[in-house]
Formats: structure tokens, C-alpha cells, sequence
């Protein structure tokens, strides 16, 4: 499911505030800048508002979000549907016992880490990051939630770039995205 495809009229606004950034962090990467999105209020306000309408009332408890990034949207998503958020952490970031999950990137290898105890068995989460291009990122993070008997309901990211094909990865699970990037 994705908003760009119901053709909302601010999913335009959306896309047009995301810089494309050629050859970052490396030779061939396209980056997908959204600090170009926050800068303006309106555009950043609408892309909150559009995760929010979509989850408000979905019965979620959980708001998982991916450093870093996932941690600008994930947290106002959870506080207006009334869930908690969490952390999701790169390697070594997090005090006291963590469960981990090893995944491959598009341009390397990295870990994502979660407090232990910080989901409960049976609790409803969302995955929340920028972005989904091969979907590691996000099949580790369903990963580390579902060990600890946590049900994720969907994956949510601003941007897709499908010809990286991530949403495959994801083995059938919902992902909805604002914009694609090609």
C-alpha cells in the first residue's frame, strides 16, 4: 500500500522537499536526503499526518523506529496514536542487556539492537525508517520484534526505491510508503 498511489495532494508537497544527493555515502549511491523535508514545517507536518491517520486506532502499542532516522518520524507518530516508542539501535548505543539482529545493507554490513523487555510478547507493533531500499534494515527489525513475540502489524517509510526490490525481502508483510524514488 502506498499514499502516492491514492494520489493525496500533499504527497507532492512530500516529495518535491526530499534532495537527491548523488554519489553518498559512495560512488553509485543516490541518497535520499530528508533534512531538506524538515526544514519545512508544512511538508513535515503532512508526512506525520499521513502516518498518523493511517495507524490511529490500528490497535498498535508499539512504534519501532531504525536509527537514525526512523527516530525523527517514529516518535510523533507514537505519541499521537497513543503507543510507546522504541529504539531500535545501531551496535553499541544502548546501556544494559540488548537482543541484536545482524542484517547486509546496500552498501555494507550493520547490526540493529533492542533493549531487552523494552516489547512484550503479543504486543501490535509498527516499523518505522525513512526508507526502504533493499529491506534488511527492515526484515532485521521485524526480526528482533518477533523473537520477543511481538506481532508486526506493517512497515512504514517515507520513501521506497524500488528497483531495489526491498519489499520483497519483507516476505509478504504490509509496507506502506509515501514516495517512491527511482
Amino acid at each position: 500500500m502506498s499514499a502516492y498511489k491514492d494520489e493525496d495532494p500533499r504527497i507532492h508537497g512530500i516529495k518535491t522537499k526530499i534532495r537527491v544527493v548523488p554519489n553518498f555515502p559512495k560512488p553509485g549511491i543516490m541518497f535520499q536526503d530528508i533534512t531538506t523535508l524538515l526544514l519545512d514545517p508544512k511538508a513535515f507536518k503532512d508526512t506525520i499526518d499521513l502516518f498518523v491517520e493511517r495507524y490511529k486506532g490500528k490497535n498498535i502499542s508499539v512504534v519501532a523506529g531504525i536509527e537514525a532516522r526512523g527516530f525523527i518520524f517514529g516518535p510523533p507518530i507514537a505519541l499521537a496514536i497513543g503507543a510507546k516508542f522504541v529504539p531500535l539501535r545501531k551496535p553499541r548505543k544502548l546501556p544494559g542487556d540488548v537482543i541484536f539482529e545482524e542484517y547486509t545493507l546496500e552498501y555494507g554490513r550493520d547490526r540493529l539492537e533492542m533493549h531487552v523487555g523494552a516489547v512484550k510478547p503479543g504486543e501490535h507493533a509498527l516499523v518505522v525508517d525513512d526508507l526502504i531500499a533493499t529491506g534488511g534494515t527492515l526484515c532485521a527489525a521485524m526480526n528482533l520484534l518477533e523473537r520477543v513475540g511481538a506481532e508486526v502489524v506493517e512497515c512504514a517509510c517515507v520513501i521506497e526505491l524500488p528497483d531495489l526490490q526491498g519489499r520483497e525481502r519483507l516476505h509478504g508483510k504490509p509496507l506502506y510508503v509515501l514516495v517512491e524514488s527511482h
